[in-house]
């Protein structure tokens, strides 16, 4: 699990920095802010791992350092350093909630924590980056709510909750048609 968490945390800098189509600013950019999303979702996942459970765990680290990671994806070439370790902590104890306590509560089978910390990492990336973009990291973007455009944020609501949707009425017509 360890060594498989630390692959993908280095193939996710090809994705993300990538991403940039050039060594530029901006590829740098996206790869600090997917290193220290990933770091702060790991480490918040541990002190709630210590803090909940008594004890932290490699496998809680590695969790919650994927969390950090796909948190940070919609984000990482739109948003400041420190931005990303808020997106990093958030979806570190996001994630850690619905994997230990959502999971619990409402009985659902998911055995790999897959809707826990892509679901939610992925939903809480999308909503942080109407909340921390900025133009002065990429012009082609646009501003998000605390840079004075409360209208991205809106976007980023939007967009997540029609891939939502879609996902759950395309789950259900595969579901019925192999039933």
């Amino acid at each position: 699990s360890v060594i498989g968490a630390s692959l993908l945390w280095v193939g996710w800098f090809g994705f993300n920095a990538g991403s940039a189509l050039a060594s530029n600013e901006l590829a740098s950019t996206a790869f600090v802010n997917t290193n220290t999303a990933a770091a702060a979702a790991g480490v918040a996942w541990m002190a709630l791992d210590w803090m909940v459970n008594k004890v932290p765990t490699m496998l809680g680290v590695a969790t919650g350092l994927v969390a950090g990671l796909v948190a940070v994806t919609p984000a990482a070439g739109y948003v400041t350093p420190l931005s990303a370790l808020l997106i990093g902590m958030l979806a570190g104890v996001a994630c850690f909630f619905f994997v230990t306590k959502v999971k619990a509560w409402f009985g659902y089978d998911d055995s790999l924590d897959v809707f826990g910390v892509h679901g939610v990492g992925g939903i809480i990336g999308a909503l942080a980056t109407g909340l921390f973009a900025t133009k002065s990291i990429n012009p082609a973007g646009a501003d998000g709510l605390f840079y004075g455009n409360a209208h991205q944020l809106w976007i980023q609501f939007l967009t997540t909750a029609v891939a939502m949707l879609f996902s759950a009425i395309m789950t259900f017509l595969l579901y019925r048609l192999v039933d």
